[in-house]
């Protein structure tokens, strides 16, 4: 289990977190979302020991990162897809970090499989698209077969069939009764795998809950077709409920079941009458104050 408290780190007279506190339990995916500075890069910085904390603890199973024991097979991590030697090839590179971590070499072939790239496994790294780059970082975190990914924008480069076989690849991850960890901008994909969403905003905490949770309490949108649009939407402000209008379309954030009533009761047509349930992208604007970069 991963476990932030009272988590603070500060550059200068510049917060990047400060005080965040949340718990995310083994075997389900969480996504870790928030804007731009957010402090989410540095929050997985401190819990795999890559930068020291100002204050509080950020903990793996109730450790840090550097007092686990054989790390490699806890925890897989993927926070940039740069650190290569360009002239090395993708299956050198894995076979330096078997050797340094004291696995089989055969791990890397596996790895190489695992993600696809088998056949691109013998060219210079220097020579791969920016999506094989982080192909071959995950390869490289699957190393040790740990228990736990943690993964910093892995979709960032993949081409859409990247990004379908990353989506396949963490269901399966987390199927098998593990766990993770991982930040995204692409919120539509975070909506597809996470079971949970971490949210913080300016290195605090704003939500931490299932995302059927997080989306049940957003309102949603009422959308209405109508010939007598322009009455429905009077009939509606009569009722004390907002509402626009665009040519035969009317937009509220009241219920479906209301408008109906409201339409009923004055004698207004309705050709279509759907309720939308909110997007992940939706409440997770209504909770950062609509602030857009992510």
């Amino acid at each position: 289990m991963i476990e932030v408290s009272d988590l603070r780190k500060r550059y200068g007279k510049a917060a990047a977190v400060n005080g965040l506190s949340f718990r995310i339990a083994d075997g389900r995916i969480t996504g870790f979302l928030g804007p731009n500075g957010a402090g989410k890069t540095t929050t997985l910085r401190i819990l795999l020991g890559l930068v020291r904390p100002t204050a509080g603890t950020a903990t793996i199973d109730g450790r840090t990162y550097r007092e686990l024991e054989d790390p490699i097979r806890r925890v897989g991590a993927v926070l940039e897809a740069s650190n290569y030697h360009p002239n090395r090839s993708g299956r050198s590179h894995l076979r330096v970090l078997c050797t340094a971590a004291g696995l089989p070499r055969t791990r890397a072939d596996e790895a190489l499989e695992f993600v696809g790239m088998e056949n691109a496994g013998g060219r210079a790294v220097g020579g791969y698209s920016l999506g094989m780059r982080q192909r071959l970082s995950v390869a490289g975190a699957l190393l040790g077969d740990p228990d736990l990914l943690v993964l910093d924008e892995p979709a960032n480069g993949l081409d859409p069939e990247g990004i379908r076989w990353l989506r396949d690849f963490l269901r399966a991850f987390a199927a098998g009764g593990k766990t993770v960890f991982v930040s995204s901008h692409v919120l539509a994909e975070v909506e597809q795998i996470a079971d949970d969403v971490v949210i913080i905003h300016r290195g605090r905490l704003v939500a931490r809950e299932s995302v059927a949770d997080l989306r049940a309490r957003t309102v949603g949108l009422t959308r209405v077709r109508s010939p007598d649009a322009a009455r429905l939407r009077d009939a509606l402000a009569s009722a004390g409920i907002e509402a626009t209008v665009d040519g035969e379309r009317v937009s509220t954030s009241a219920p479906a079941a209301r408008v109906g009533e409201v339409a009923a009761a004055n004698g207004v047509v309705l050709h279509e009458l759907t309720a939308e349930s909110p997007s992940l992208e939706e409440a997770f604007l209504a909770l950062t104050a609509g602030e857009t970069g992510l």
